[in-house]
């Protein structure tokens, strides 16, 4: 069977990388992601941003959080450094993972998706939930090892163990991927 690769980006937003939820392990992870998406759109492998757009007051998620991505705010826009293309997909989602009540699978199945490589914001949180529902979904799940992060090193570490033993998620580099992409 062929496998056909698609990018998830999730939550590379103001607020997690600089802004209400913002943290250094956020900003380390910016310039790989950077390189994956690059090298993704050079290869024809789909980018799909899929970003925390939550209502104010109203979502069950900022109980836990606090406000952060808020519809309409800066705080819920992709950082600068990663610009969408005209080429790239956007979803919105107002929880963990980016395919819970959104068009996310729809989507991969019309781009004739198998494999969904997760990048972003946090292992151990919203890639790991993204995870889940792809690995439900029968799409095969690939960590981008240098281009996601969580807020400390012990969360980033579980995410990725966690997705390894319950989804037999592995876990590549920027170049591994670079490899898969270009064959």
């Amino acid at each position: 069977m062929n496998k056909k690769y698609a990018i998830l980006v999730v939550d590379m937003l103001n607020d997690f990388v600089t802004g209400a939820l913002g943290c250094d392990n956020a900003r380390a992870i910016v310039k790989p992601t950077q390189e994956l998406l690059e090298e993704a759109r050079k290869n024809n492998v789909p980018v799909i941003f899929c970003n925390d757009s939550h209502l104010k007051g109203i979502d069950k998620e900022l109980d836990f959080w606090g406000d952060h991505a808020i519809r309409g705010t800066k705080g819920a826009d992709v950082i600068p450094e990663l610009p969408i293309s005209e080429k790239d997909y956007v979803i919105l989602k107002r929880r963990y993972s980016a395919f819970f009540q959104t068009d996310l699978d729809l989507l991969l199945k019309e781009l004739g998706v198998t494999t969904v490589v997760i990048t972003g914001l946090h292992t151990h949180m919203c890639c790991r939930h993204t995870a889940a529902d792809a690995f439900q979904n029968n799409y095969e799940v690939i960590f981008a090892n240098e281009a996601t992060n969580a807020f400390t090193k012990e969360d980033y570490e579980y995410g990725l163990k966690y997705a390894k033993e319950t989804y037999g998620a592995p876990n590549y580099t920027n170049k591994e991927l670079f490899d898969l992409f270009s064959k």
